[in-house]
């Protein structure tokens, strides 16, 4: 798989696990039978299933952030610190490879520019593949 398959993979399959946050809520009311929570947790699944509409990108990798304990990384700016986050090998080698697989024409040296233009073409990328992307992630 492509490295930034493996990115966008972890992403948009972390939706899954970020959009039953708001269901968590419904236990409160559950003072109702029993079989309408069951229903209910039926319902919210469903739409988690289906493609229910563009993945929020910068939610999941708050997501991410949260359960991992990792809000030391800079994953805002950083591809180094994205691809930790999100549990990929963060190597020069890595990064490497996806400067050429998203055509970056540059040196491929691990420099701070081509490690910016890699955060921004992964950015663009994602939201090029259905991810909603804050323009202060892509720009």
């Amino acid at each position: 798989m492509s490295i930034f398959g493996s990115i966008k993979d972890a992403i948009f399959g972390h939706k899954a696990a970020a959009a039953p946050a708001a269901p968590s809520q419904a236990p409160a009311g559950q003072t109702t039978a029993p079989a309408m929570p069951q229903m209910q947790e039926t319902a919210a699944a469903a739409p988690a299933a289906a493609p229910a509409g563009p993945v929020d990108v910068e939610n999941v990798l708050m997501v991410f952030e949260t359960e991992r304990g990792t809000s030391d990384l800079n994953w805002r700016t950083s591809i180094v610190d994205l691809m930790k986050l999100i549990g990929l090998d963060s190597s020069l080698d890595n990064r490497k490879a996806l400067a050429t697989e998203l055509g970056y024409s540059g040196e491929k040296d691990g420099s701070a520019e081509m490690n910016l233009w890699l955060h921004k073409a992964v950015m663009q990328e994602l939201a090029k593949n259905g991810g909603n992307v804050p323009a202060s992630l892509k720009d």
